[in-house]
């Protein structure tokens, strides 16, 4: 949903590639590539194209040590690749080993097949595609379990992976947690409607109140013209999108300039696999969960409201839970605090999924 913002960012960057801006970024890659660098004999660096869901996707398995916790990373967007974030993430490879793919229509898999070459581009088909993902990790790693973290639109995912596969997950990490309630909470749409009042923005206010009462109805521009109000009328929000969204895109070692166009073309090619969900109802479908269940989010997040997040928590059965506020940020708050969000980790989720894999060897 934030494709909009991200292509308006990322055009300043593509067309005006001076000597100097080239030379910069030529530097900073190279220093990345050498934070990025694992050395540790118990290490794995494991990057390449995988065939899932009949096409080949791309997969990275990261981390100095193959016996701590294994977490997937499910992506937001849809389409929006965490990839780029391995500079500012290089702390959590320390303590975990991470997972992070890109789906189908996403970054290096679209790259890797074009636009005709993603196959079915469904909510249903991508989450077939996360289930034997997380078969081939399990396998790949030989470990039982991993830890699930969905990141906003991959949360959507996350929470249903969660709830349906407790046997294949040791624990779910949502952030920047989407919930879905079929459309009954408008409660993001009329903060957006205030802020564009308070700040006078009275041609983007005019469309924004001409848009139909009912979301559902709203055509794939409407919807996407929504989106980039909700985060160019937040200063938090637009800040986060150009320094640590883009600015990590633009440094990424990782990434071509050909790829940071296939980024930008990945996330308006996904924008489909939303059509399906605007009905979703996560009370509905089940507060029940198998497995350890934590949220943490940014305090000041506009676009997936912790509030909303906090209620649907407070009604999770789960054998062990936890909550969290990361403070001054906005959406994106585990790239934008790094640390802090690694600090929530080791305090409650490693020794919970330690324990647990502790007690299962002792069983067997």
């Amino acid at each position: 949903m934030l494709a909009a913002i991200v292509a308006t960012s990322a055009a300043a960057l593509l067309t005006a590639p001076t000597a100097g801006i080239l030379g910069h970024r030529a530097l900073k890659r190279r220093l990345h590539t050498s934070l990025l660098r694992i050395d540790s004999l118990k290490g794995i660096d494991d990057q390449g194209f995988v065939r899932i869901g009949g096409i080949d996707q791309w997969i990275s398995v990261r981390g100095e040590d193959l016996t701590n916790p294994v977490v997937l990373e499910l992506h937001g967007g849809p389409g929006a690749s965490t990839a780029i974030f391995g500079p500012r993430t290089r702390s959590w490879e320390k303590h975990f080993t991470i997972v992070r793919w890109d789906m189908r229509g996403t970054l290096k898999t679209l790259g890797r097949g074009g636009a005709g070459g993603q196959g079915e581009m469904t909510f249903e088909r991508i989450y077939a595609d996360a289930v034997e993902v997380t078969d081939h990790i399990r396998t790949r790693l030989g470990v039982d379990k991993v830890v699930l973290l969905g990141h906003s639109y991959g949360s959507a995912f996350g929470l249903r992976l969660a709830r349906e596969f407790p046997e294949r997950y040791s624990a779910y990490v949502g952030t920047d947690q989407n919930i879905h309630d079929a459309g009954r909470d408008d409660s993001v749409h009329q903060a957006l409607l205030a802020r564009l009042r308070a700040t006078g923005k009275r041609k983007e206010l005019a469309a924004v109140e001409a848009l139909d009462a009912d979301k559902h109805r709203w055509t794939a521009r409407e919807s996407a013209m929504h989106a980039k109000l909700l985060a160019t009328s937040d200063p938090l929000t637009l800040n986060t999108m150009k320094k640590v969204v883009m600015g990590s895109l633009w440094l990424s070692p990782l990434h071509s300039l050909r790829e940071l166009g296939h980024f930008l073309k990945g996330m308006s090619f996904s924008e489909q696999v939303t059509e399906s969900t605007s009905g979703f109802d996560d009370w509905a479908d089940g507060t029940a969960f198998e497995l350890p269940f934590f949220l943490f989010l940014g305090e000041k997040d506009v676009l997936t409201p912790p509030d909303r997040a906090r209620r649907f928590f407070d009604d999770v059965q789960a054998p062990v839970k936890g909550f969290a506020l990361i403070e001054d940020c906005s959406h994106f708050a585990a790239f934008r605090r790094p640390e802090r969000f690694l600090e929530l980790l080791l305090a409650h989720v490693r020794p919970v999924v330690v324990a647990g894999e502790s007690a299962a060897a002792a069983d067997i």
